[in-house]
């Protein structure tokens, strides 16, 4: 946990209890439940932990403010954002139910009590969220298509409302008439994992 301890330096000892034991948890239940490319998870704490992480250097989200993590695969980036807001709030959805499961073991695992995990298409939940994000699920277009309807009128943060989106390569086709404001995670972290990885923010 060096790694997250040198870019986050005030974490609680809860906090930093729980993000250390997230690799061996995604080990074990990797073994039983593909949910992390098994030629990736040796780099777990860069290449998912640390690059959840990153949204939060675009934002320091407020107490109570409402997030949705929508096809949050193994947990990613929601699990590792909540360890980080324990005040906020977090849904996480995938309509994968075997990933969902191993999600909602984890949770369990590390003690986290502001997350919900469930086995959902987004079109299927009605509720309403600050912020709605994601680890390149789809393309632009389509991701937002899944947002409507799901964000909050009312402002809370210091960023305005909607969606934040983890995404790498070149995206200039994709945002294409699209209104954003992209954060290269480059500018926050060193590792050369981050060089083309791109943090987008939509307001919605």
């Amino acid at each position: 946990m060096n790694i997250i301890q040198k870019y986050f330096k005030n974490l609680t000892e809860n906090q930093y209890h729980q993000l250390s034991k997230l690799p061996n948890l995604y080990n074990f239940w990797n073994e039983k439940i593909n949910v992390i490319s098994r030629k990736d998870i040796k780099d777990i704490e860069i290449h998912h932990i640390l690059h959840s992480l990153s949204i939060a250097k675009a934002i320091d989200f407020k107490d109570k403010t409402k997030i949705l993590d929508i096809g949050t695969g193994g947990g990613f980036p929601g699990i590792p954002l909540a360890i980080l807001f324990p005040k906020c709030n977090f849904i996480l959805i995938d309509s994968i139910k075997k990933k969902i499961k191993v999600v909602n073991n984890i949770i369990d695992e590390i003690g986290l009590q502001n997350t919900i995990a469930l086995d959902l298409r987004a079109e299927n939940l009605n509720q309403k969220f600050d912020f709605i994000v994601s680890r390149a699920v789809t393309n632009m277009s389509k991701f937002k298509s899944y947002t409507k309807g799901k964000i909050n009128k009312k402002q809370n943060n210091k960023l305005k409302n909607g969606i934040l989106y983890l995404k790498g390569g070149n995206l200039d086709q994709e945002l294409y008439n699209i209104k954003h404001k992209a954060y290269n995670i480059s500018d926050f972290f060193n590792e050369s994992f981050f060089d083309s990885k791109k943090i987008i923010h939509i307001e919605i």
